[in-house]
């Protein structure tokens, strides 16, 4: 199952979700009304009162049994919404209520540096934005989540039983599986089980606060005590009802998806004794997975069961997870490990290092479209080498300053100095008029200590840079994005990476601003977008091909692979920004399975004639990006500016 599947699969899987959750609620209000019904039997047979037949009853209570309905609808959904709604703010709202702290980019403890280059490295060759990183210092069990609504805000939290008990390979694996959730639309569906849930199971706990109480106060040895205990017992039962397909639901959305994010690590590593390890570790600590905060509603979030003897465990058992990504796993196995952690301590290993060393130079080679396509959102384990050695190519004052919220701003107004002088000059005047002259020296003393950004990593310190710029304040970030923009106009010309930058910063900040804002497709076809597909796959062809012949070819070439019958007319090369930006938004509406065939179109039109430069790899990121789809990463052997 690819990326585009696993789209469809979550689409289907939400509308599968709000059938469930009405049957539920209507399975509450029917058990509400009868127990009304029977607190009204039993206190007209306390009082002497003729007995009605069932049916009798139901009419001549009805405005009563239709208040209760009311009531019950109004307090599940209004719950539901209250919780959404306060799940707005993103991921990071969810590991603050459980009690995790931020890992800040300057931190010193060496355990949370390599989570954070662990979680960067697998963002960078994943193609989406660094989340926030969170860890729940109280936490001894082996555990990790990842929440949002988006990509673009969401978080990563780990435990601080996972930082101290796996090592970095097996920290690897559980990152990768947390983006497998993160990329596969999996996070927006568990924050709307979170809130459709905590409606549901605010009828529980009223439940057994109404059921305690009556028994602290002694109703039942007063003359309406039979009609209160059987409130309190009827509220108990009603909550069991709410907690019954609660945990029946998320263990129906959630089993599933934790085996095909085990089989996603295990692709992204390439290593099953990666995933495999932190299972193993999982199964012979005492502490499991478990943890000691309430975790009721975030159960399917997590990567191991965060509760001991759950009804409907929200998780396949753990020795079906770790057989399955391991074969050849025996129980055994086990013990010897067990004994291994008794007689020494943990080891990290060194898989950094080999990464820097093994990893292979940028643009080796060309793309096979169904290969990149079965890799977005599921990115090999080449692309975590790639990331690697890109990140160890920072110097490390840059990756420091695009980690500090304080220096991050800066970071972006680096990345788009122009190689010329005079322009460069001009450049840093825009800074220190639109930012003041603190920025301006921020700025060059970057540029003096470490020179002029290389290609390969301008979008990468983009992207680590990213979680430091949405702390700011937000009348903050426009001035940025504003001088951006300035940037960007001051040399009468735009490149393919300073458009890149513009709108992929902007379209990230606004999603971690708005996530319950953002669609992740819609349900437009190739055929109903034709003329902007076309138009795309133009301005695609014409910057990657020197003559006006070939670059038809390329299109052409897209063109086929769609099946499309319009006629083909190549766009005006000064055009391109203005093709894209009426364009890009109306392919973003399109379904996941026709996505999935656009984006292999203009794979076939960028590697048409043989050759791949860095710029048509930043337009096509960037194409991708603003419809939703992250590209993993990809290089090439150089840099061209193509201006309009």
């Amino acid at each position: 199952m690819n990326f585009f599947e696993h789209q469809d699969r979550a689409r289907k899987q939400s509308r599968w979700l709000m059938v469930v959750f009405v049957l539920a609620v209507l399975a509450i209000v029917a058990s509400i009304n009868l127990i009304l019904l029977l607190v009204m039997g039993v206190t007209g047979y306390q009082t002497g009162e003729q007995p009605l037949a069932p049916l009798e009853m139901m009419t001549t209570n009805l405005p009563l049994l239709a208040g209760g309905a009311i009531a019950s609808i109004s307090v599940i959904g209004l719950a539901s919404l209250f919780k959404t709604a306060s799940l707005r703010s993103g991921g990071g709202q969810v590991a603050r209520q459980l009690g995790g702290t931020l890992v800040e980019s300057d931190t010193r403890d060496a355990s949370r540096r390599r989570l954070r280059n662990v979680v960067e490295e697998i963002a960078l060759a994943s193609g989406v934005p660094v989340p926030e990183i969170y860890v729940l210092e109280q936490e001894s069990g082996i555990n990790a989540f990842a929440a949002g609504y988006t990509p673009a805000d969401a978080a990563v939290a780990v435990t601080r039983g996972a930082l101290e008990k796996l090592d970095r390979n097996e920290l690897q694996g559980v990152i990768a599986h947390e983006f497998s959730h993160i990329l596969n639309g999996d996070m927006r569906i568990n924050i709307r089980l979170m809130g459709a849930l905590f409606g549901i199971l605010l009828l529980a706990i009223i439940g057994r606060r109404v059921l305690i109480h009556s028994h602290f106060a002694g109703r039942s040895r007063d003359k309406n005590g039979a009609a209160v205990l059987l409130i309190a017992f009827g509220l108990m039962a009603v909550g069991y009802v709410g907690l019954f397909f609660g945990r029946w639901i998320k263990a129906a959305v959630s089993r599933q998806r934790e085996y095909l994010a085990d089989a996603s690590a295990v692709q992204f590593t390439r290593d099953p004794d990666s995933i495999g390890g932190a299972l193993k570790k999982i199964a012979v600590y005492s502490e499991a997975s478990y943890l000691d905060a309430d975790t009721e509603e975030i159960s399917h979030m997590l990567f191991g069961d965060g509760q001991k003897m759950m009804m409907f465990s929200t998780h396949p058992p753990l020795h079906e997870r770790i057989s399955r990504v391991d074969p050849d796993f025996q129980a055994e196995e086990l013990d010897r490990l067990a004994a291994k952690i008794q007689r020494e301590q943990l080891q990290a290993r060194k898989h950094a290092e080999r990464a820097r060393e093994d990893a292979v130079g940028p643009g080796q080679g060309m793309f096979d479209a169904g290969s990149i396509v079965d890799q977005i959102g599921n990115p090999d384990w080449e692309r975590m080498l790639m990331a690697a050695a890109i990140a160890a190519s920072i110097p490390d004052n840059i990756a420091h300053a695009a980690h500090s919220t304080e220096w991050a701003p800066e970071v972006l107004f680096y990345t788009l100095l122009d190689r010329d002088v005079e322009i460069r000059e001009q450049q840093l005047l825009v800074v220190a008029e639109s930012m003041g002259a603190d920025s301006e020296a921020q700025v060059r003393s970057l540029l003096q200590s470490a020179g002029l950004a290389a290609p390969e990593q301008r979008l990468p310190l983009l992207e680590v840079a990213f979680p430091a710029l949405k702390r700011r304040p937000p009348d903050f970030v426009a001035r940025v994005l504003e001088t951006v923009k300035l940037l960007v106009e001051s040399d009468g010309r735009i490149d393919v990476f300073e458009y890149l930058l513009a709108r992929v910063i902007t379209k990230h900040l606004w999603e971690s601003y708005n996530p319950n804002r953002v669609r992740l497709a819609g349900g437009k076809t190739i055929g109903a977008c034709g003329r902007e597909i076309v138009q795309v796959l133009g301005v695609l062809a014409l910057h990657g091909h020197e003559s006006v012949e070939s670059a038809r070819e390329a299109m052409q070439a897209g063109y086929d692979s769609l099946g499309l019958s319009l006629p083909i007319e190549l766009p005006d090369r000064r055009d391109w920004v203005e093709i894209l930006d009426s364009a890009l938004p109306k392919l973003d509406r399109l379904r996941p399975a026709e996505k999935e065939k656009l984006v292999a179109a203009l794979v076939e039109v960028v590697q048409h004639d043989g050759s791949l430069a860095a710029s048509e790899l930043e337009l096509l990121r960037v194409i991708c990006d603003l419809v939703h789809v992250p590209l993993p990463l990809l290089t090439a052997p150089q840099q061209t500016s193509l201006q309009s």
